[in-house]
């Protein structure tokens, strides 16, 4: 699993980074970005979930891998 924002829809409100730091952080203008490549740690599922489900404008994307 991978995760991915789209930055043409972030507005950055920091929801992302604030309910999972360990997958995103903040650049200087306080917009979300992925930390790594995206790969999502398995235990940080849940909170890759969180971070979409609270994403005010969905810009938040979860790349299911095989």
């Amino acid at each position: 699993m991978k995760v991915r924002i789209d930055f043409d829809r972030c507005q950055g409100h920091g929801r992302c980074y604030d309910l999972a730091p360990g997958l995103f952080s903040e650049d200087d203008e306080g917009y979300g970005q992925v930390i790594g490549d995206g790969v999502v740690p398995a235990d940080e599922e849940k909170a890759a979930h969180l971070a979409v489900a609270n994403c005010p404008e969905r810009a938040i994307v979860i790349i299911e891998e095989s």
